[in-house]
């Protein structure tokens, strides 16, 4: 399950090239919890806000922890 601060995957990636790779960056930070979740691209930091049911619907997995 997800919460503040956890990376996802979603189902397509963003826009945005990796510079060092070329491919599409698809890693995404959970900023915001509630009602409607905020997510931000962790390559270029484009904030995209959906509705939790959105969300979950667009979600692919949970990233496992940075730790």
């Amino acid at each position: 399950m997800y919460q503040l601060g956890s990376f996802v995957e979603m189902k397509k990636p963003h826009a945005c090239v990796i510079k060092s790779t070329g491919k599409k960056a698809n890693k995404w930070e959970v900023i915001r919890l509630g009602a409607d979740i905020k997510i931000r691209c962790t390559n270029c930091d484009h904030v995209v806000m959906m509705s939790r049911n959105n969300f979950e619907r667009k979600m692919q997995q949970v990233l496992p922890s940075e730790t």
